[in-house]
């Protein structure tokens, strides 16, 4: 009774300061306290807002944390379809330009910030809305968002925002921190759950060290021998050697307010132990136990050790480990003492070890065996944007990684990098190229049974760590000879000689999928094999934001057409992001910059001939816009238009057979001098009709190496009963070449979106075509036909900023890529033919005669998806397998 008292004090509270100087129709006062004043007065505390007082707010903060367990089932017959039961619950803090309010997003709007549609800055407006009595806390409710409207762009420069947290804007309605709904009492990161988050997760600084009585301490070895004939324990004075990522193991029945776990190597003169640190330990220790720092470890409890943990590769081999019991420290049952011992207060006469590393250079490498650990120094040439991969394929927890590129001049090859999170989110998003990188506890993949194509690469363990520039000071590894040498190394370099191979994010296809396709499927655990062409809808759309995915499934490759992004580029300095969109791709082509000028001169001179060409031009003609903003203004700068080819019968692609044809008369007409030909013809006609004509065969010349038929294609394309288009390639598909300038841009740009909003004045002014691409703006579109020829889809396929052998289409003599080395990027090569003539072969005449070979054959496609997030899908073409006969015997 009491408590419903005071709920209903707290209501009517609400009410009167709402009410007070406000009125319920819009009249005065902010969209936050008129709503509250509008809910309270409905008797079903719910709230539906008509078009007429809609008002936009905009989201400063999303933050996440874990469900409660699904109430008690209810019976089959009343059970309703409804979608299972969320994982995480959201809470949403809005901002109507005078008041903020943290309110609970419910769980039917969960995609909305799944897909990066509902993200901190975005601009909303709330349609529908109830006030939330927390029946497991006491004295407060929320506001919760049950129908909301999302608004294009995001918060412009119309005045900074208002920071949250301590010295920030107090929220409207008091109320208590942490979660709003159910029994939890802190946030997750919003994208994982391995990383600290929240300000629980302090770090302490080092006091004056507690005072060791050395005549009171034990080792671990003898604390080995005697931990089961002890009743309590001596203290323990270890050095930490090894140091793993967080571990959340919450679970809506998980009864620990903070489920995490992270466990350390600690070592004294004896040995070596583990020292695992438990739940609300780890926000209070975690991130001031470094590796190197020394404790004073009083009332911990010692346990048999969990059989399936990772140990760290020691640094000294000959240091011996005691594998069979760990240390336990927890808040209770004994609550244990923490003390962390200053650097300058350790004495020798303790002879405790020091870290050591196993560092080695890229020279190194190739000799190194699968499963090596090692520990790498050097400068960051290439850092790829953020990504997530799913830890089970139906759950919504996820890794988070990205690729980098690290080089240490002692080879022409650099060390490729695959980062997990290492629960260092402040080193990992500050990860960009000409910083120093030092990656620990490395482990070697080179796998060359299986896959000769890949070369050999370092993924992260549970015990790596990374540092980059700014926090290498007074880290043990600054000791080690390797490191020194690299830092001489580094003395004697330019910064210019290396900026140019500065790049950073973009489609980054690696590891390469391996050479066979049985190889393929011996790799994948998870997830079944192949998909059908009928479920990568279902499976594309599904995807969460920046997550991930390979798929692999049969098909036809039925047409193939080159498409440059460079003639729709504009100044740099002025030009905002552009999506190249094809909507009807494979019924339109794209000309290049000499045809369109061609055309756009004579259509000037002669009338007829523009007319003429706007006849074929396709239903559904598109056109890219290009906008630029000076201030708040924006004009557009330009309409690049995509047109159809001259008339061909029923398609814009030619058959072989045709695609032959073209190609002698082509041939005819090299031995003459073309340019010349096409000059007098264009002086010396005063037909409109002859001018139009030399038009269609320039663009017929040109069309032949760039695009490509199948004649089954032709006859099938028009009775398809779908046809689903994922050949739109975007600006961030590009890796950009880095410069200082923009870098705290950059960085934004290829880290995750972040939970909380960011003032704009913090934020560089940047757009993603302001910056320089790092490689040939080229791509590939390519339709593949299902195997029962009834339902088709549009990929792209990128050649481009590639690593060696993880293009498509390979061909022998084929140019190869790679986004480490931008400069190095170019589209023609030259050749010698059969007559001992050396000749340009473009790489767009390899694709498509390789493409072209696989005419009628059923393939495997191997598919790269990833979500960009905003409704942005990137579905790229990786590899296409022909199937072999020790294919089938390996799927049966």
């Amino acid at each position: 009774m009491a408590a419903g008292k005071e709920a209903g004090k707290e209501a009517s509270g609400l009410l009167r300061e709402a009410s007070e100087g406000t009125a319920p129709s819009g009249e005065g006062g902010s969209w936050i306290p008129r709503t509250f004043a509008a809910v309270f007065r409905s008797s079903s505390f719910r709230l539906s807002i008509g078009e007429s007082r809609l008002e936009a707010v905009t989201v400063l903060a999303l933050e996440r944390y874990a469900a409660d367990l699904p109430p008690p089932s209810l019976c089959t017959w009343q059970r309703p379809p409804a979608a299972p039961w969320p994982s995480y619950y959201y809470d949403v803090t809005l901002w109507d330009g005078a008041l903020a309010e943290r309110c609970h997003l419910s769980p039917e709007l969960n995609p909305l910030v799944h897909s990066n549609a509902l993200r901190c800055g975005a601009r909303l407006r709330v349609t529908r809305c109830s006030y939330v009595y927390n029946e497991k806390k006491m004295r407060y409710g929320f506001l919760c968002l049950e129908r909301l409207q999302l608004l294009p762009g995001e918060e412009e420069e119309g005045g900074p925002l208002p920071p949250l947290g301590p010295g920030g804007r107090e929220e409207y309605s008091q109320k208590p921190p942490g979660p709003l709904r159910g029994a939890k009492v802190h946030y997750l990161p919003l994208w994982d759950n391995e990383q600290p988050c929240g300000e629980i997760w302090a770090q302490k600084e080092p006091g004056p060290g507690a005072s060791v009585d050395e005549s009171k301490l034990t080792s671990l070895l003898h604390l080995e021998l005697s931990w089961r004939t002890k009743l309590n324990v001596k203290p323990l004075l270890v050095r930490i050697m090894h140091k793993s990522r967080l571990r959340y193991y919450g679970k809506p029945e998980t009864k620990f307010d903070i489920p995490y776990q992270a466990y350390f190597e600690v070592a004294d003169h004896s040995g070596m132990m583990s020292m695992v640190l438990w739940n609300a330990l780890c926000p209070e220790w975690y991130n001031s136990m470094k590796i190197g720092t020394v404790l004073l470890l009083e009332q911990y409890a010692v346990k048999t050790s969990y059989p399936f943990r990772t140990h760290p590769a020691p640094g000294d081999l000959h240091m011996q480990r005691f594998s069979s019991i760990e240390i336990t420290l927890n808040v209770r049952d004994p609550p244990t003492k923490i003390n962390i011992i200053p650097e300058h207060k350790v004495k020798a006469e303790w002879k405790l070890p020091e870290v050591k590393y196993q560092f080695i250079t890229r020279s190194e490498l190739d000799n190194l065996p699968n499963n090596h650990f090692c520990d790498i120094i050097g400068l960051v040439q290439y850092v790829g944007r953020t990504e997530r991969t799913r830890k089970r394929e139906h759950g919504e927890d996820f890794w988070i990684y990205r690729w980098v590129h690290v080089i240490d001049g002692t080879s022409e090859q650099p060390f490729i990098l695959e980062l997990f999170a290492t629960s260092q989110p402040e080193i990992f998003e500050q990860i960009h190229p000409m910083t120093y990188l030092v990656c620990t506890q490395m482990r070697v993949i080179r796998d060359t049974a299986e896959n000769k194509s890949c070369p050999i690469y370092l993924t992260t363990s549970n015990e790596s760590q990374i540092f980059i520039t700014g926090w290498h000071k007074g880290q043990p590894y600054t000791k080690d000879t390797k490191v020194k040498n690299f830092i001489q190394w580094i003395k004697t370099q330019k910064e210019a000689s290396h900026m140019e191979r500065m790049a950073m994010g973009g489609y980054y296809p690696f590891p390469p999928v391996p050479d066979a396709f049985w190889k393929y499927c011996k790799n994948l655990k998870v997830e079944s094999v192949l998909t059908t062409i009928r479920e990568m809808e279902k499976k594309i759309e599904s995807l969460h934001y920046r997550e991930h995915k390979r798929i692999a499934f049969p098909g036809i490759i039925s047409a193939i057409r080159y498409v440059s992004c460079s003639n729709t580029s504009q100044d740099a300095s002025e030009v905002e992001p552009m999506q190249i969109t094809r909507r009807s791709s494979l019924q339109t082509f794209v000309t290049d910059n000499e045809h369109n000028d061609h055309v756009k001169e004579g259509s000037k001179r002669y009338p007829q001939t523009e007319e003429a060409t706007s006849m074929r031009r396709s239903p559904s003609v598109e056109q890219q816009h290009i906008e630029t903003r000076k201030g708040r203004a924006k004009r557009k700068i330009a309409a690049v238009e995509t047109r159809d080819p001259p008339e061909t019968p029923q398609s814009s692609y030619f058959t072989r057979s045709a695609n032959k044809r073209i190609m002698l008369h082509k041939q005819n007409l090299l031995s003459k001098n073309k340019s010349q030909d096409v000059k007098e013809a264009t002086q010396s006609s005063k037909n409109n009709k002859e001018i139009a004509d030399v038009s269609v065969r320039v663009q017929a010349e040109r069309m032949c190496h760039n695009s490509w038929e199948s004649a089954l294609w032709a006859a099938v394309k028009d009775n398809l009963t779908q046809h689903l288009n994922y050949s739109s390639v975007f600006p961030e598909s590009f890796p950009c070449k880095f410069n200082y300038t923009h870098k705290e841009f950059l960085m934004q740009q290829y880290n995750l979106q972040a939970a909380r909003w960011k003032p704009k004045e913090c934020v560089t002014n940047g757009k993603m075509a302001n910056f320089e691409s790092a490689c040939p703006p080229e791509y590939y579109e390519v339709a593949i036909l299902g195997i029962n020829r009834d339902i088709a889809i549009d990929v792209a396929f990128l050649p481009v900023c590639c690593p060696e052998d993880s293009h498509l289409f390979r061909t022998e003599g084929a140019p190869s890529y790679a986004v480490s080395h931008p400069s190095d990027t170019s589209c023609p090569q030259e050749t010698v033919n059969k007559e001992g003539h050396s000749e340009i072969v473009s790489l767009s005449d390899e694709v498509v005669k390789a493409a072209a070979d696989l005419e009628k054959q059923h393939v495997i496609c191997i598919l790269d998806i990833c979500s960009l997030g905003e409704n942005k899908v990137e579905v790229f073409l990786n590899k296409v397998y022909k199937i072999t006969d020790a294919d089938i015997a390996h799927q049966t």
